[in-house]
């Protein structure tokens, strides 16, 4: 980390976790990346030793092929320094304990990061899908998921190239990215 580092929160980080916990800086925030065994008490610390008790945001990175991601940010109303707070779980077995009862605000985030990205939060008190329809299958926010309406329907946006009666040649068909080559004739 560079001078522009406030050193008491970074020694604070190295004395408590040592080399368990991985810092960086970026635009003057503090990043921080534990394992999934520290995460809970990662949380804790920055919100009763560090002051920041704001919960703002968590959400999932997909990082194929082997992990997700679990990011979430917060803040000290008192010094308005921000913490962005990570782990890494594996896509084999995406499991991480509930925040919940440290910020009670991680509630709504764990669900849709949950019904997004298929990432178990064990221990959420109501681990239910939030924001998509019943009987919706996969989780839309993976870079595997599919989006089969992209294929099955035409793009409502502007025709392609030869296709205005503008004499501009046409451009080779080609199917959306992620969706295999084996369904059919694209419609794009």
């Amino acid at each position: 980390m560079n001078a522009g580092t406030a050193p008491p929160v970074a020694d604070r980080f190295a004395s408590h976790f040592g080399d368990r916990a991985q810092l960086s800086e970026s635009y003057g925030d503090i990043t921080v990346d534990v394992a999934p065994t520290d995460w809970l008490e990662l949380l804790t610390f920055a919100r009763d030793d560090l002051d920041h008790a704001f919960f703002d945001w968590l959400t999932g990175v997909d990082d194929p092929p082997e992990a997700f991601l679990v990011v979430a940010h917060v803040y000290s109303l008192s010094t308005g320094s921000r913490l962005l707070l990570r782990t890494r779980v594996p896509r084999t077995a995406p499991h991480l304990p509930s925040a919940v009862e440290i910020y009670r605000g991680a509630n709504w985030h764990e669900r849709e990061t949950y019904e997004m990205f298929g990432i178990i939060f064990d221990n959420h008190p109501n681990l239910v899908p939030l924001l998509l329809p019943d009987g919706f299958e996969g989780n839309p926010l993976r870079k595997d998921f599919i989006l089969a309406a992209r294929v099955a329907k035409p793009w409502p946006g502007a025709k392609e190239p030869g296709e205005s009666g503008h004499g501009a040649p046409s451009r080779r068909k080609t199917l959306p990215p992620g969706v295999p080559a084996d369904w059919g004739t694209p419609n794009v």
